[in-house]
């Protein structure tokens, strides 16, 4: 499940999965320091600085996990040094996030003995959920893709996306042109379509007319390779999103190798293509 529908908002799993292992975490380590055999200011001033040291850890953790991720793809992100900034792309080394932040807890745990179970209570507990909640994310992985019949914008042609794919690793963007968020990343992922031959770039327009969709790409002067319909909305949510714009990325075997909801920049579209190549 890419996404989590509150009213009219989408809102990205992942983190609020995270914010959730977090908080859990913060608000776990409090109630273990209020345990310790000492007067009620004491546990209170206890508890206080536990949970604010798990909230410091996820900061380090955050914070490390960027900078690894913009190192690994320096690359792309020295094109547009701004975009080191922007964090909606969901750019994030998790290993080494983790790494940090347990070792933040660790230095804090031997400075303060009084903590160190509270500390490492909570900490195990919020990677449990963390963990937990990311495998049954992970789950979307292994799902097919979805055999669902859409019409080419070229000629109504009916198709399926396995069938558009042939063979290929695919970036699936599905999109409408009443989406603000959509219109900005368009020029980027067109760019990248016109430029990569190797990946099938497929523009899945959801819920609009064909006379809709042809007006607003003659309008934009952009060169989209291959637009499909989605008439009745219905591959955002078979593909575990309600949200606008959904990206999705495919390896040449069919296997869901990443996911982002939200606009993609040069620099973030650029990291994930990488992981479609063998």
């Amino acid at each position: 499940m890419l996404a989590v529908q509150i009213g009219p908002v989408a809102l990205p799993s992942t983190p609020l999965l995270l914010l959730l292992s977090l908080w859990g975490a913060s608000w776990l380590a409090g109630r273990l320091a209020r345990r310790m055999p000492a007067d009620a200011e004491a546990r209170k001033a206890a508890a206080d600085s536990a949970s604010q040291t798990l909230l410091n850890a996820g900061f380090v953790g955050l914070l490390v996990a960027r900078l690894a991720h913009l190192g690994l793809n320096a690359n792309a992100y020295l094109a547009t040094p701004w975009s080191a900034l922007d964090v909606r792309d969901g750019g994030w080394q998790a290993s080494a996030g983790v790494a940090a932040g347990l070792a933040w807890l660790l230095w804090r745990g031997w400075r303060s003995s009084d903590l160190r179970r509270a500390l490492a209570g909570s900490a195990a507990a919020g990677l449990l959920v963390w963990q937990l909640g990311s495998a049954a994310l992970g789950l979307q992985q292994h799902r097919p893709l979805p055999d669902l019949p859409l019409q080419t914008l070229a000629d109504g042609h009916s198709l399926t996306l396995t069938e558009a794919a042939r063979g290929r690793p695919l970036v699936i963007n599905l999109w409408a042109s009443w989406c603000g968020p959509c219109r900005a990343e368009m020029p980027v992922l067109a760019a990248a379509a016109q430029r990569d031959s190797s990946v099938g770039f497929l523009f899945v327009n959801q819920g609009e007319s064909a006379a809709t969709v042809h007006a607003y790409i003659k309008s934009q002067q952009l060169q989209l390779p291959e637009v499909l319909l989605d008439a009745g909305s219905r591959l955002g949510p078979a593909l575990g999103s309600t949200g606008l714009p959904s990206t999705f990325f495919y390896d040449a075997q069919g296997r869901l190798v990443d996911a982002h909801l939200g606009v993609l920049n040069a620099a973030a579209l650029q990291s994930r293509l990488r992981l479609l190549r063998p």
